[in-house]
């Protein structure tokens, strides 16, 4: 490492602290495999409904359900209760939003 690498100064990050709250609380409901699995069958089509996710995803009914609750907690999906079952469906907006406060975050 030379000396012109070491930085004393540091610029203002982009982000203020709520942001950087959101950010991590919605990074964090993507680091599960699962979860992300889950965002990418429901953003191929406009909404599931919650049995044929489960048919999909290969796991208990329970645990498909707690990982669409922190999705849904996150932002990231929205439910639409179609008695007796709910239909799920990817808040889009709120993805590219993460997509771009992410993208701003580090300048990669």
């Amino acid at each position: 490492m030379t000396d012109h690498s070491c930085v004393t100064e540091f610029a203002p990050t982009s982000l203020n602290e709520e942001e950087e709250e959101k950010l991590a609380i919605q990074a964090k409901a993507l680091a599960h495999p699962a979860r992300v699995r889950l965002l990418k069958i429901m953003a191929a089509q406009p909404g599931c409904v919650g049995g044929d996710l489960v048919n999909s995803i290969g796991l208990a009914q329970s645990t498909v359900s707690e990982h669409l609750r922190i999705l849904k907690d996150a932002g990231f999906i929205l439910a639409e209760a179609q008695r007796p079952r709910v239909c799920y469906s990817v808040n889009r907006t709120e993805l590219k939003s993460f997509s771009h406060l992410f993208g701003k975050s580090f300048s990669l």
